[in-house]
């Protein structure tokens, strides 16, 4: 059955999936303070009555709020403008979701854990390291605590949107690679398990229609690290005689990238599985999806 989803902060990655999975079946609405594509329209869920009448009027059946700062550096260094988007704007959605009577997503991060395990199911409890993280837990918290209907799903490493959207870190290994680069150097002692877009979409729809509330992990299989994913994508690519993959400590990015990051991000998708409700792939069959769907020539031109 058709359904209306009113999609806000749908202008990145994730957002760019959700209207390729979502939009031939249900009518859809979506908006960002940044439009950059021609179904986009203008809106900032900063601001309460904006979002509220904009919502209101479109009637939706489902409010997903999938925006928020997500680079570390940058919620370190502006944490008044970090808690507004990433935890506020999320109180802003519960309030016009109950309002409306209509269930709501969320999207969460495995960056709310500390890294000190060296994975993470479902019950595990949050322990945030930085601003970034702790605006996103404060968010998470504050929909399980009001919401009324809710989904909270936790991504992991996102990879996704093809070279416009994507900002992580696939990549920014491929505009290295498309730069000339015949080395990569990529830090061994962060471990995590990477989260491709299409799947995550497609899998909240799934607990949509079976009506499966709640708090879910939502990562590809098979637990990693980055250095084995740029190795794997270099291999995917077919540049292992041309291009090193050499292991670094994260100390060899601490300028670049300061903010406190936990050594673990590896999340286990226990409660999708024992639903039966899992429909996330393995991560290196993802890869290589993504690189076929929006990496065709790139490194051609």
């Amino acid at each position: 059955m058709t359904k209306r989803i009113y999609i806000a902060g749908a202008g990145g990655m994730l957002g760019e999936a959700f209207h390729h999975v979502f939009g031939p079946d249900h009518e859809l609405k979506c908006t960002d303070i940044d439009v950059n594509a021609d179904w986009l329209s203008l809106l900032d869920f900063r601001d309460l009555d904006a979002y509220r009448a904009d919502v209101e009027a479109f009637k939706p059946d489902y409010l997903f709020h999938l925006g928020a700062y997500t680079s570390l550096e940058y919620c370190e260094e502006h944490v008044a403008d970090t808690y507004a988007t990433n935890t506020l704007a999320v109180e802003n959605a519960v309030h016009i979701a109950n309002r409306l009577g209509i269930p709501l997503l969320y999207i969460s991060t495995a960056g709310i854990f500390d890294g000190r395990q060296e994975t993470y199911d479902d019950w595990d409890d949050p322990a945030p390291l930085g601003h970034y993280a702790r605006s996103k837990y404060a968010g998470e918290r504050f929909v399980v605590a009001n919401a009324d209907r809710y989904l909270v799903c936790r991504a992991g490493w996102m990879m996704g949107g093809g070279p416009t959207k994507d900002k992580k870190f696939v990549q920014k290994l491929m505009k290295q690679l498309k730069d000339g680069a015949t080395e990569l150097h990529v830090v061994d002692d962060k471990l995590g398990t990477p989260t491709y877009t299409r799947d995550f979409a497609a899998n909240v729809k799934l607990l949509l229609e079976r009506e499966l509330w709640g708090v879910y992990n939502m990562v590809c299989g098979g637990v990693t690290g980055r250095f084995e994913v740029a190795q794997y994508l270099v291999q995917a690519l077919g540049l292992t005689e041309k291009v090193a993959v050499t292991p670094v400590t994260s100390d060899y990015f601490a300028a670049e990238y300061f903010a406190a990051r936990p050594p673990s991000e590896r999340l286990l998708t226990v409660k999708l599985d024992l639903r039966g409700a899992n429909v996330m792939r393995d991560w290196r069959v993802c890869l290589d999806e993504y690189l076929a769907d929006k990496y065709v020539g790139y490194l051609d031109r």
